[in-house]
């Protein structure tokens, strides 16, 4: 079913009018017997112009929410050179040189980009690479030093041994980047500098960020700290780390952190979850690991809902939006799954685990936590991001550099093992594994500091794993099929609906909601396949369930009798690589209404918008270096937008 947008007129007038505009910019009939009656309705008090006084954000922006510099110990520590400064050149469309010594350039500048370092050890690492007075005035600072000046075995032991130190906690005072060391602070005021030199509102934002890293037992809990605020009111602290006394590894210090720190600056900050398909089952637990497993309770709930509106589905470490043992009649929810557990690799993911590392799942949980707290712990909005440790975000599988500099363009890096740990079994996780950088996509006003951190905190919002494909969701009571026919949408879906990151409540006796939705095409990308709309509610038990429902698709497929549609086809070419346009459609959407809705039932909604399959970053690197993969590796791929969801309440 493939649906075209075509224009539509919103007044046809015969007549000549002779008007003029008021100091206000109204339009006003010089002569109202010269309007016929329903003329002089629709003119009465508004703007001749559709766009004129519009409240709504009109623009899309793509930036990257999790990015590492050379100031990050695991990125600096594994050869990464570009600083901040270097990284935001690269966002906004300049060519460097990668660490390897490579040119590369961006296909299309991002609107907007935030480098997140880690916060334990910021910037310690750079100052052991040049060998900072602070540094080489210290023992061990000092043979560090010396190690990685010398390169080759001497580094690699090195950074080793001094991974282990900062894990143990075993750390000199020299060589302890943290709150209350000079140096700590030194490092964060000159990353505020820098954001503040790349900041050029409308055309390039920059935000004060840094990445909190919960690691427990390997377990990923880490989170993206964002602040709305100016320089003035970021420098009245220093980045909030997981190492006591100063710090916490615990999500609740974290966000009595960032309470105190709105009280203290008057500023706004969020934080982000690093995508939880590596938390061996801790990124949507149901009890609280930090004590003694006991259940969550309403304060917990609440704090995470308040701090936490947003979530990472994708990144370079895999998707996590859904996995196919939990969504077995899902087609698409094996897309670039991982087995590990865990950041260490020693643990192989369990059925127990698997419920509380992905989006979908996460999402079901809330509904049932909500039920027993009177809260949603897990009502979150989806975006998307790279985790580079690189300095250079790479979303387009032609252009990808890896997630770290031992990963940039080479002819052994698809078979490469990214790590030394085994799975379970004896399986190695290969860096063919990682996936290109994903993105966030920002409906807001404009491209500022505060219109964006603003789309971000209402959840207006939505991921992609790559591709910069516009899309919509609204959802209402009162959308008809020919509310989708004008190209007012946007206009139509603000006035009749709520967008996505927003809510429904009480539907009206005898309706259910329907959902105005659409999606078009990266203008460089490839075709679409299908919107899909997911739905999750709870039933009349208690019990949290799920369903995919294609709604819009192209080339005239015919749904079968389980509503599924068949496959779009295929046009890539692996000898090139590349791919046509020939199958798929350059827009689809629909109004969709909800054929199962139970008004008493609570639930969510999002939309899904998946391209026809294109050459993945393997492919490219097959004929770009005249290789012999392996038949395990896969050479394609399918991209996506998932968009952050719509919640049912029934009061």
């Amino acid at each position: 079913m493939t649906i075209r947008l075509l224009g539509r007129d919103l007044l046809s007038m015969t007549a000549a009018l002779a008007l003029s505009v008021t100091a206000s910019g109204m339009v006003m009939a010089q002569d109202s017997a010269d309007l016929s009656p329903e003329g002089a309705k629709i003119l009465k008090g508004k703007p001749y112009s559709p766009y004129a006084d519009r409240k709504f954000p009109t623009n899309v922006y793509f930036g990257d929410t999790h990015a590492h510099t050379a100031l990050s110990a695991d990125a600096g520590g594994g050869g990464t050179r570009l600083l901040p400064r270097d990284s935001y050149r690269f966002a906004r469309g300049e060519q460097v040189m990668s660490n390897t010594g490579q040119p590369v350039k961006l296909r299309t500048p991002l609107d907007f980009y935030m480098i997140t370092d880690h916060s334990d050890g910021m910037g310690a690492i750079v100052d052991i690479l040049k060998g900072a007075p602070n540094i080489v005035a210290d023992p061990v600072g000092k043979r560090f030093h010396e190690a990685f000046s010398k390169g080759g075995e001497a580094a690699g032991q090195a950074a080793k041994e001094m991974t282990s130190m900062f894990a143990q906690g075993n750390v000199p005072a020299a060589l302890n980047y943290q709150p209350g060391n000079p140096a700590y602070r030194t490092t964060w005021e000159d990353i505020v500098k820098a954001a503040e030199e790349f900041n050029e509102p409308g055309k390039f934002t920059t935000f004060f960020a840094f990445e909190w890293t919960s690691l427990v037992k390997g377990n990923n809990l880490h989170r993206n700290v964002i602040f709305r605020d100016e320089a003035d009111k970021v420098l009245q602290i220093v980045p909030y780390t997981t190492t006591p006394p100063t710090g916490s590894p615990n999500p609740r210090d974290l966000w009595a952190w960032l309470q105190n720190y709105q009280d203290k600056t008057g500023g706004q900050v969020l934080a982000i979850p690093h995508n939880g398909n590596l938390s061996s089952g801790m990124m949507f637990a149901t009890r609280d690991d930090f004590d003694g497993g006991k259940p969550l309770d309403a304060d917990y709930a609440k704090a995470r809902a308040k701090w936490e509106r947003l979530y990472e589905v994708t990144q370079i470490k895999g998707d996590g939006e859904a996995h196919p043992a939990l969504s077995p009649t899902d087609e698409f929810a094996d897309f670039e799954t991982w087995d590990a557990g865990n950041l260490d690799l020693s643990e192989k993911k369990t059925p127990e685990m698997l419920p509380h590392e992905y989006a979908r799942s996460g999402l079901k949980l809330g509904l049932e936590m909500e039920a027993k707290l009177g809260v949603n712990p897990f009502k979150f909005g989806l975006v998307g991001a790279s985790d580079n440790h690189t300095g250079l975000t790479t979303p387009d599988n032609d252009n990808f550099f890896g997630k770290f500099t031992q990963y940039e363009p080479s002819p052994h890096r698809a078979t490469h093992t990214s790590r030394k740990h085994q799975l379970e079994g004896g399986k190695d996780l290969y860096s063919w594994q990682y996936i290109t950088a994903g993105l966030t996509a920002v409906w807001a006003t404009e491209n500022t500091r505060g219109a964006i951190w603003d789309g971000m905190q209402r959840r207006e919002v939505y991921a992609t794993t790559g591709p910069r494909m516009r899309v919509r969701l609204f959802g209402g009571f009162d959308f008809t099929a020919d509310d989708f026919k004008g190209r007012n949408l946007a206009e139509i879906g603000y006035s009749k609906g709520v967008p996505m990151g927003a809510d429904m409540s009480n539907a009206p006796n005898g309706k259910s909601p329907s959902f105005l939705v659409y999606a078009l095409r990266d203008p460089e990308g490839a075709n679409l396949d299908r919107v899909q709309i997911i739905k999750g509610w709870l039933d009349k038990n208690g019990e949290a369930q799920e369903k995919v429902y294609d709604v819009a698709w192209s080339d005239n497929r015919k749904q079968d009798a389980n509503g599924k549609v068949p496959p779009v086809g295929d046009t890539v070419d692996l000898s090139v690589p590349s791919w046509t346009n020939t199958i798929g459609a350059p827009e689809l959407g629909t109004v969709w209404q909800d054929p199962d809705f139970d008004p008493t039932l609570k639930a969510f909604y999002y939309a899904r918008v998946i391209e026809i399959p294109t050459p993945r970053w393997t492919t490219y690197d097959r004929v770009k270096f005249n290789l012999d993969l392996p038949d395990n590796i896969p050479l394609k791929t399918q991209e996506r937008a998932y968009t952050s969801p719509i919640w049912y309440n029934p009061s």
